[in-house]
């Protein structure tokens, strides 16, 4: 609580204080109207209304350092209006765990159909290239006799083998070649990735006998739904504890321009991944918990640790046209140097849980016995009988549960 002073100097008995000079200016020895509005027990009104405030950093002001350090602080201070003496308001950074990078692919490089001929036409080309090599050789008049009378063709006598009949040959020949040279067969769950001078042609996907360029580099895909089981893996859970963890991935290539063209081996790259990924999910899950420990996620719980496990797999491997249906533990275990250490303490708690219940329930017995022979006025019991009588009943119960449970 704060208390004012009168305005009058003679009734606390100090001298009258001098004029200021702001107010002894004023006309007549009359104070200013800024003071006469205020009054005297009253702060006097700010003179200055258009004043445009500025923050200025408390380190600024104290710091030791003769060397000036530039702070930025533009991007810190948000909608601050001049002349209100609002205070800026700082932003935050946004909470949340740090966005992992998502690996950058040629956008350019997408799976497209190739431009294929039926296989009928190459084996048409090639009979034709068959069919002209037979022509020029009796147009040069080198087939043989025996050749001529099967064929049934007319004897004739030709100048041999000149520039014009090995022009011939070339053609039928290089027409032979890319006839019969292009033939392939499609099978069903095969792709093939076709590129041309290390340009990416498309991919064929058709199944049946088909002609394509025999100019361009093939490579075979499997496109069919594949599983995956890896080798035991080795990982540490939340508790640092060691652990041998198998893993079974359901998988097929969505994308075979990315799967063969994006990465060196996508085969190789999903292990990767299901190993990193692994390593990323069951370093936050403890194997197990004490039983007086309530909590939903262990990794006792395989569908949920499978579904987190799915779904980062399948984000990691989506860039390179990899599609990842299922990837679910099929073995958690201890790992060897530790397995005997870890079953020998779930024996000793197991134990401890059985001894507990035992000891309750002699406790239970117990009371129940001496309760009721109270009650029913069947012994009359001081405080030592009772005390002897509930040694020798608990002796009795704990003997006779070790024999029922040996």
């Amino acid at each position: 609580m704060s208390t004012t002073t009168s305005d009058t100097p003679e009734s606390e008995g100090a001298a009258p204080a001098e004029p200021r000079p702001d107010t002894a200016a004023g006309a007549g020895g009359h104070r200013s109207d800024a003071v006469a509005e205020c009054g005297g027990g009253h702060r006097p009104a700010r003179l200055i209304h258009n004043e445009a405030t500025t923050e200025i950093p408390v380190h600024l002001l104290f710091r030791d350092d003769p060397d000036p350090v530039s702070v930025p602080l533009a991007p810190a201070v948000v909608g601050r209006r001049r002349g209100t003496g609002e205070q800026p308001r700082i932003r935050r950074p946004a909470s949340g765990r740090p966005v992992r990078p998502v690996p950058e692919v040629d956008p350019e490089l997408v799976e497209r159909p190739a431009r294929v001929l039926p296989g009928a036409a190459g084996v048409l080309a090639g009979a034709c290239g068959v069919a002209g090599c037979a022509l020029t050789t009796w147009w040069a008049g080198v087939l043989p006799p025996s050749v001529q009378a099967a064929l049934e063709l007319p004897g004739r006598v030709g100048a041999g083998l000149g520039f014009a009949q090995w022009a011939a040959y070339a053609g039928a020949g290089a027409l032979g070649l890319f006839g019969f040279g292009g033939l392939a067969r499609g099978r069903t769950g095969r792709a093939w990735v076709l590129g041309l001078f290390g340009r990416y042609r498309g991919t064929v996907r058709r199944t049946g006998l088909m002609w394509i360029n025999p100019l361009v580099l093939r490579r075979r895909v499997d496109v069919r739904l594949r599983h995956w089981r890896g080798e035991p893996m080795s990982v540490v859970d939340a508790n640092g504890v060691e652990l041998r963890v198998v893993v079974l991935v359901v998988w097929r290539v969505k994308d075979t321009a990315r799967a063969v063209l994006a990465v060196d081996d996508h085969r190789t790259y999903l292990r990767e991944c299901v190993e990193a990924a692994l390593s990323r999910v069951l370093s936050q899950v403890p194997a197990e918990l004490p039983p007086a420990v309530v909590r939903d996620l262990t990794l006792r719980n395989t569908d949920a640790v499978g579904e987190a496990l799915t779904r980062m797999v399948a984000a990691d491997t989506a860039p390179v046209g990899l599609e990842v249906f299922s990837a679910q533990p099929t073995r958690i275990e201890y790992a060897p140097e530790i397995a005997a250490v870890m079953q020998r303490r779930r024996i000793a708690a197991l134990d401890a849980q059985c001894r507990d219940s035992v000891l309750g329930s002699v406790v239970d017995s117990v009371e129940d016995t001496v309760t009721r022979l109270t009650l029913r006025g069947l012994v009359e019991l001081d405080d030592y009988e009772r005390k002897a009588l509930v040694k020798d009943l608990t002796v009795a119960f704990c003997t006779g549960r070790g024999e029922v449970s040996s």
